[in-house]
């Protein structure tokens, strides 16, 4: 690991950024060029302490995951991203169909969408990246970590938590939909990416996903209109737009409600309430 090279380009990359890149107010007395330390810390999900002993040549090696953190926060390009990987001490991460990185053009079109719930989604159905109003909505996905930030695992691994923000008749399609999903990511990445290792244990543990994995459905795409349940506020229909990668890797969903229906009118309260309790 090259503490010198992580700071200095942790600095520099800091500075080249404007609020407004990634989605955040100029703000009053701004003396500092580009990013506070605190915004690309909160950026990034992690402590502003964290962040600042990277800067400081004194922090310890981050992990893989944080430097994918790191990477949507500043924006930084493949190249960047995988520049800064190698001078972390891992090596650069493969360019394949399956990635966590999401691409700053994506993520500057999620930047803007604040007014309506917005999350970036791996072919397994793991969240990358989510506003708050998704945040509001659905939870927050970020501290997930391993097989479980698949919601397709979560799904038939954990049905009586993952299942309630979706009405029970809802259930069987929702299920055919997500294997189906599985089936064609599966084909895509192989036996030995970690499609292979959901398929590997959800075999094992859920009778349901075996049936519906033995039908050999296949099918990449996401509903147009849903019912969600917030825990509180009850049902909301919501229509789902999706904005592929050109690769079809990721995905950019974005949920929306109808002009002037009850279902707006409560999205409006959860943006204004955020993640604090109804």
């Amino acid at each position: 690991m090259d503490r010198e090279a992580l700071a200095e380009f942790l600095v520099r990359r800091r500075e080249q950024l404007k609020p407004s890149d990634v989605g955040l107010g100029a703000g009053a007395r701004r003396r500092t060029p580009g990013l506070r330390r605190e915004e690309v810390a909160q950026l990034a999900a992690m402590s502003t302490d964290y962040y600042a002993r990277l800067e400081q040549q004194r922090g310890p090696q981050p992990s893989v995951q944080i430097l994918a953190s790191l990477a949507r926060a500043l924006r930084l390009t493949p190249d960047e991203r995988d520049y800064l990987h190698r001078i972390c001490g891992h090596s650069a991460p493969d360019r394949t169909m399956f990635t966590d990185y999401v691409h700053p053009g994506m993520l500057r079109v999620l930047d803007r969408l604040d007014d309506t719930p917005a999350f970036v989604v791996s072919v397994l159905d793991e969240v990358l990246i989510q506003n708050d109003a998704a945040r509001a909505l659905l939870g927050d996905a970020s501290g997930l970590e391993g097989i479980e930030r698949s919601g397709i695992y979560r799904w038939f691994a954990h049905p009586d938590g993952e299942r309630v923000r979706y009405p029970p008749e809802d259930h069987p399609r929702h299920s055919r939909v997500l294997v189906a999903s599985l089936r064609a990511a599966h084909g895509a990445l192989g036996e030995r990416s970690r499609a292979g290792d959901i398929v590997r244990e959800l075999s094992s543990r859920s009778a349901e996903f075996a049936d519906l994995w033995d039908v050999h459905e296949v099918r990449r795409r996401f509903e147009d209109h849903k019912v969600l349940i917030h825990p509180e506020i009850g049902p909301i229909e919501v229509d789902c737009q999706a904005l592929f990668t050109e690769d079809e890797s990721q995905a950019l969903i974005v949920l929306t409600a109808a002009p002037g229906s009850d279902a707006e009118t409560k999205l409006e309260l959860l943006r204004v309430l955020g993640t604090q309790r109804v």
